[in-house]
């Protein structure tokens, strides 16, 4: 099978990975389409026996830090609300308390910090092994394993509605 075909199995795993990190559709989606853009102009860069869904969570994971950087540089992106939008859109349904632990894990993920939402995301989502985390981030594997202990422990935290306390040193 031709690598070409193969990204295409690849793009509902690389897509749910880009609207958990970014936490807006239209942005997600873009960074799927850049991913996969970049993937393609670049197949002879991958190496043949190799995961192919490691070396494509490394390009998104390298295209995301970039665009952070530029943002950090830029002002915040706000979207405007869509008026075409019809009202019966917004409806939700009786039984909220699912779609309500949802949105709770969502606001928790978007808390943590960028680093260790990516592990958590990468493992917890994605099923991805410590290794091919670390691979795909370029890390350390015992990074990837106190970055996803860290970032376990704080979830665990805001979804009790705790607040985390920060792990600051005292210099006196």
């Amino acid at each position: 099978m031709d690598i070409r075909d193969e990204l295409i199995d690849h793009v509902p795993r690389l897509r749910r990975y880009a609207r958990a990190l970014i936490n807006n559709r239209e942005l997600a989606d873009d960074l799927v389409q850049d991913t996969l853009e970049r993937a393609l102009g670049r197949t002879e860069l991958f190496r043949s026996g190799t995961d192919l869904r490691a070396w494509l969570f490394t390009i998104m994971h390298n295209i995301f830090v970039n665009q952070v950087r530029k943002l950090s540089t830029r002002g915040v992106h706000v979207s405007v609300d869509d008026e075409g939008v019809p009202e019966t859109e917004y409806a939700v349904p009786a039984n909220q308390s699912a779609t309500l632990e949802v949105r709770d894990l969502e606001y928790a993920l978007q808390r943590l910090p960028a680093e260790q939402r990516e592990v958590v995301l990468l493992v917890g989502l994605e099923e991805m092994s410590y290794a091919d985390v670390a691979l795909a981030l370029d890390i350390p594997v015992g990074t990837v394993m106190s970055r996803l202990s860290r970032g376990r422990e704080r979830l665990r935290a805001l979804m009790a509605g705790a607040v985390p306390r920060a792990n600051l040193k005292v210099v006196r």
